[in-house]
């Protein structure tokens, strides 16, 4: 297995593009492999994943991260359809606190996007019945679920809406700014 890892804008967040093999009758692909990636400088214990399925275009999920000592890493892919996906630093000794990076994942193309523990994480859909898949590196901790709103201005995240109201669930609209926090990590 090959894969094709690219540092984004914020380089602990990485693109990957695993190869596939293709023929008539569709492709094959490895989306995990743990040799495969340690070999690439990405060596995580995944233990847990996690499916999101959503209805209509403009759906935001996110902004979402867990504190310590439950922080997860993300390895995040769209199953069906196509999302921009969305990873925020909340490290506060980070030079780019704050700042955020993002990539469209689709399930034409087969990105993946590795979100470290220390980033909150979301999503927008781009289209209709859109699902996403994501692997995390430890266990979901209720008491250390936390996250930051969808469109915090400090932050600035140009969520592609074209002007319409996103469909969020009722938490994430009741989520804080990124100033009305600690820095968690």
């Amino acid at each position: 297995m090959a894969l094709d890892v690219t540092s984004l804008e914020i380089e602990d967040v990485k693109l990957i593009r695993p190869r596939r093999f293709a023929d008539e009758r569709g492709y094959l692909c490895e989306t995990w492999n743990r040799r495969v990636f340690a070999d690439a400088g990405i060596d995580l214990d995944f233990v847990q994943d996690n499916l999101s399925y959503s209805r209509h275009p403009g759906t935001i999920r996110g902004l979402h991260f867990q504190r310590p000592p439950a922080a997860q890493d993300k390895l995040v892919r769209a199953l069906r359809g196509r999302v921009l996906d969305v990873a925020v630093d909340m490290r506060g000794s980070s030079s780019s606190y704050g700042r955020f990076v993002s990539a469209e994942l689709t399930a034409e193309g087969g990105e993946q996007l590795l979100v470290p523990a220390g980033f909150a994480h979301g999503f927008c859909t781009l289209e209709p019945d859109t699902e996403v898949a994501y692997k995390v590196s430890s266990y979901y901790a209720p008491d250390c679920d936390a996250g930051i709103i969808w469109n915090d201005p400090e932050i600035g995240i140009d969520w592609p809406l074209s002007g319409n109201r996103p469909t969020l669930s009722q938490k994430d609209e009741k989520l804080p700014k990124l100033s009305e926090i600690e820095p968690p990590f």
